[in-house]
């Protein structure tokens, strides 16, 4: 927790803010912009902190919903190659130059968001940062003016903080649109809450692999299974961020498309992931893992253990027909 001393403004003053690779910096281009945040600094009792004051607040921000700003209104960031549990940052050197930390300067004044979530980290230079739900935040250089969201999506790793320091809005789904080309898929080494290293695709969902099925072998998951467990198919270009280029590969499903495989190990996203970020597959079945940037199972404790044991097929007694499907695939 920060040694600083927290200054949380009032209602009042907080008028016009809406409350709130083994197993185990990004590459920029442009993101998004978004429509003007709500100014921080501004009439209505709503000071602008006072120097060598930090200043974390909330505002509206287009599209994004409400995300972090700083005490002049400055879109703040979170990286995904970071940690919250414990917090790190791993943003030094030239990558600190495009996208400078927020450091604990004097008092920390914040305004709609909650006190207990917000913390400090220190960085490898041995300042303090500013952390909120653990994560470290970020401003971004080529944002020239408060409201702008230039950094959001930069490298499928960086995102606009919300108040608990999440992605804002429907952030992991805002890629640029030269990364959404039709056709074009992307796989993305990141950090996956609760989980780790893991790899997401091109809109920022987990991606799995399938304990049945076996390397460099046609995928065992179709039919209904599919539908549950949809395949990542090699249509088009196949783009790799943080991922190996040797570990990629493909192979023939039963249908006759052709399937991405990382480690080769088939590729699949989880069709109850209802939002990026998510890793709701994680253990289903005691089968379904998500995979690691290295091409192999995530060793992450399974949080839903019943869906883990609960949803494993049971024995079928010698001579019984088979079944179509089964738990273990999730549905």
């Amino acid at each position: 927790m920060l040694r600083k001393r927290f200054v949380v403004a009032s209602a009042a003053a907080a008028a016009g803010l809406v409350v709130l690779s083994a197993c185990s910096g990004g590459t920029e281009a442009a993101g998004p912009a978004v429509a003007p945040a709500a100014a921080v600094a501004g009439a209505g009792g709503n000071a602008p902190a006072a120097k060598g004051e930090t200043k974390v607040a909330v505002a509206e921000a287009g599209n994004l919903g409400q995300v972090l700003v700083d005490k002049d209104g400055f879109t703040l960031y979170r990286f995904d190659k970071d940690s919250a549990k414990p917090p790190k940052s791993n943003c030094d050197g030239d990558c600190a130059k495009a996208w400078p930390p927020v450091l604990t300067e004097g008092d920390v004044k914040i305004e709609g968001v909650d006190q207990a979530l917000v913390g400090e980290v220190t960085r490898a230079d041995g300042r303090k940062q500013v952390t909120v739900g653990g994560w470290a935040l970020y401003r971004y250089a080529k944002d020239a003016k408060a409201g702008e969201a230039k950094g959001q999506g930069v490298g499928s790793t960086w995102y606009a903080a919300n108040a608990k320091g999440g992605k804002a809005g429907q952030a992991a789904k805002e890629a640029p649109a030269e990364q959404k080309a039709e056709g074009a898929k992307k796989l993305v080494a990141s950090n996956v809450d609760g989980i780790g290293p893991a790899i997401v695709d091109q809109d920022g969902f987990t991606l799995y692999m399938f304990t049945k099925d076996k390397k460099n072998k046609q995928p065992t998951c179709n039919g209904d299974c599919a539908k549950t467990w949809p395949p990542m198919l090699a249509e088009g270009d196949v783009q790799l961020e943080g991922i190996e280029s040797k570990l990629l590969g493909t192979v023939k499903r039963a249908d006759g498309t052709t399937q991405v495989t990382v480690g080769g190990w088939p590729v699949y996203r989880y069709a109850k992931d209802a939002n990026a970020g998510e890793a709701n597959g994680h253990g289903v079945g005691g089968t379904w893992f998500v995979i690691e940037p290295a091409g192999c199972k995530s060793s992450a404790p399974v949080k839903n253990k019943a869906a883990q044991s609960g949803n494993a097929a049971p024995k079928k007694e010698e001579g019984a027909p088979a079944e179509s499907g089964g738990s273990e695939y999730g549905y």
